[in-house]
């Protein structure tokens, strides 16, 4: 249901075409996901990144094949997709990346999309308000 939902909310096409200019590789993975590997833009800064059901990294293949856990948190991210109505995702990320920035200092911490993805997967740090008290 995912990949036809991605399909459909376009999120999936706009994945391949970022791929396709970032000039990356993209392969079949499963679960209806592609892997884009081998992106040459520096933007986002991130060993991996979503955009419908295509997961996209600079790195090769290897790399992400040897990371179960930040796959398993990219592919958290092709669900979200479907369920946010696709491209509508990216400006609601923003919002929600820039609330965590002024919450945290970084872009996850108080950020829905990548805490329910699980912080720890991705290899992010667990959340501390900037505003907590410091022992």
């Amino acid at each position: 249901m995912r990949t036809v939902l991605n399909w459909l909310n376009l999120s999936t096409a706009l994945g391949l075409l970022v791929a396709r200019l970032g000039g990356a590789t993209i392969s079949r993975h499963g679960r209806g996901t592609y892997l884009a590997t081998g992106y040459r833009w520096s933007f986002p800064v991130a060993s991996a990144f979503t955009v419908g059901s295509v997961i996209v990294s600079k790195h090769d293949l290897a790399y992400l094949v040897e990371r179960p856990l930040l796959l398993r948190h990219e592919d958290r991210h092709c669900t979200q997709y479907a369920w946010v109505l696709g491209v509508v995702m990216l400006p609601l990320y923003v919002a929600c990346a820039g609330i965590s920035w002024v919450l945290a200092g970084d872009h996850s911490s108080y950020n829905p999309f990548e805490r329910l993805a699980s912080l720890s997967d991705g290899g992010y740090p667990s959340p501390r308000s900037r505003f907590s008290r410091r022992s």
